[in-house]
């Protein structure tokens, strides 16, 4: 399949393999599976045509088949099909070796997040994969799940009512008893009232809730971490239950002096809050806020490798996963911003820090490259630059102009063209910021530039952050400053160097942002370039 032909040789192929399925010989089923799951990404829709004949794979005695069997249902699930081929994984899942379990739990909690067809149907379906699989599913599951339901607000109600129930008929399974310990604590005044449990109407009080907890708590069974989940959710009723305090109360008062340290942490702090800080009681007891979830990142859907859309970076909706034919090269978020005039990507390189790579998220540079509508902030907005922190930068001493006063470099005025012809470039002047460029070529495509950062206002300025940015068609590496802070007076200079690689020997755009504070008020310039001299690029 890795060979290039027409769709009509490829389907034929693949119609050859799923008779392959049906063959008495383990051996050939085998590989006709793992076959068709190298195929998936090339011909989805054409693998999509054996997808019974797949899933009745998943009732093979041997375990390879079924192991196959099972990496290739996932690859299959879309959004037509996910309700129906859950229902024959949830099946699998009843009989599956304990092996399978995690694996399957965790794979089929990313396919119905990206198909679920509601948000109702996608909770439920978890707490049926919760109650088959056991203790077996992983916690990232039970954190991810816990988010899912506290961004469905209209499902809060429902979601306590039936994790409450499930987890009163059986607390055996821990992951479900944190999941249900979790919304109990934070929607218990959702819980009391009238329940359906199995078709009948349930009537639920305050004592009924509290009675199942503090079974939960004292029993053994339930492994630290769940009554740790617990223990949580009784403390924060005392805000939900106002009637019930009192028994609140006692109840953690008991594990003030428990054997494991966290329980025994956890019910003193709580019984400090009754009798000291009972006014700040509420606000701490309160609901959390929405949990967010991951918006970017890399999952594995119908056999094709996607890149999750990202809110910051993302331009455009990425097209559906039956359209895409081939694995994506994933592109640094970098080369999204950095497109001012060119269409080709380019690769960034970042500065060495204390000759380490450094790898920072380039969140801010939305602003600097100009893609938000918004003008930049003028304050410091706290966000985090390319460059590594400074006080993480290796310090260097301040080059003074009278220790240097007979450097041939100052001597030579720092608007006069070094000896390589390329004359220097006023890159910025506002409010007693100076920043000059100087330029040296070491190769044709190679342009170092040399900033000279001065300050002629009455005080220092202090953190000074410069960051710049290329179109694609360039390469930039920006090297660590000497310095953080800049004197006034002109008592003294900052520097920093810059490598643009320029293949293509275009005329060289680029936008620049300094951050830095002065007289205690934080301050944000944004400045594009434009006017580079033609020696430089030429």
């Amino acid at each position: 399949m890795d060979i290039k032909s027409e769709a009509g040789l490829r389907v034929l192929a693949v119609n050859i393999l799923g008779r392959f399925l049906l063959n008495n010989d383990k051996n050939i089923r085998y590989v006709a599976l793992n076959t068709l799951l190298r195929v998936v990404s090339a011909d989805y829709s054409a693998v999509q045509r054996h997808r019974g004949t797949v899933v009745d794979c998943l009732k093979d005695p041997d375990i390879t088949i079924r192991r196959r069997a099972n990496e290739l249902c996932f690859a299959l699930m879309n959004e037509s099909n996910i309700r129906s081929m859950m229902k024959e994984m949830i099946t699998f899942l009843e009989v599956c070796e304990p092996e399978f379990r995690a694996d399957c739990t965790s794979n089929m909690f990313l396919v119905m997040e990206k198909f679920a067809p509601s948000r109702k149907w996608h909770i439920d379906t978890m707490m049926r994969v919760l109650t088959t699989a056991g203790n077996y599913v992983r916690d990232d599951i039970v954190s991810n799940l816990i988010a899912l339901i506290s961004n469905s607000d209209e499902l809060h109600g429902y979601t306590t009512q039936q994790l409450f129930l499930a987890i009163r008929r059986d607390w055996t399974q821990q992951p479900l008893v944190q999941v249900g310990a979790w919304c109990t604590g934070e929607y218990g005044d959702l819980l009391t009232g009238t329940a359906v449990e199995q078709g009948e109407s349930v009537q639920l009080t305050e004592d009924d809730v509290l009675d199942v907890l503090e079974r939960i708590v004292g029993n053994n069974i339930c492994s630290i971490v769940t009554r740790e989940y617990v223990i949580n959710a009784i403390g924060k009723l005392s805000t939900r239950f106002p009637s019930s305090t009192a028994r609140i109360r006692k109840v953690l008062s008991e594990y003030g002096c428990h054997m494991q340290v966290e329980l025994q942490q956890r019910a003193v702090e709580y019984n400090n809050l009754f009798l000291k800080y009972d006014h700040l009681r509420a606000g701490i007891f309160e609901r959390m806020p929405v949990l967010e979830t991951k918006t970017g990142g890399t999952t594995i859907s119908n056999g094709v490798a996607t890149y999750e859309e990202d809110l910051l970076f993302s331009e455009k909706t990425p097209p559906p996963i039956s359209q895409q034919k081939k694995l994506p090269q994933p592109q640094a978020h970098v080369d999204n911003l950095l497109d001012l005039i060119g269409s080709e990507p380019s690769e960034v390189v970042h500065p060495p820090i204390n000759g380490q790579s450094q790898v920072k998220d380039n969140t801010n540079l939305l602003d600097l490259i100009g893609l938000d509508s918004t003008p930049p902030p003028m304050a410091d907005t706290g966000m985090s630059f390319i460059a590594e922190p400074l006080s993480a930068m290796p310090k260097q001493p301040m080059v003074s102009l009278i220790d240097d006063l007979l450097s041939p470099d100052l001597l030579a005025g720092p608007a006069s063209p070094p000896q390589n012809g390329i004359p220097s470039l006023t890159a910025f002047e506002k409010n007693g910021l100076h920043i000059i460029f100087d330029f040296d070529r070491t190769s044709d495509t190679t342009l170092v530039v040399s900033l000279r950062a001065t300050n002629s206002s009455e005080a220092d300025m202090k953190d000074f952050v410069f960051q710049a940015a290329v179109p694609k068609t360039f390469q930039l590496q920006l090297l660590p400053p000497s310095g953080s802070d800049i004197p006034a007076f002109n008592t003294g200079i900052l520097t920093q160097s810059m490598r643009i690689s320029n293949p293509s020997k275009q005329p060289v755009r680029m936008r620049i942002r300094m951050g830095y504070t002065l007289a205690g008020s934080s301050v944000q310039e944004l400045s594009e370039i434009s006017n580079f001299p033609a020696a430089a690029w030429q």
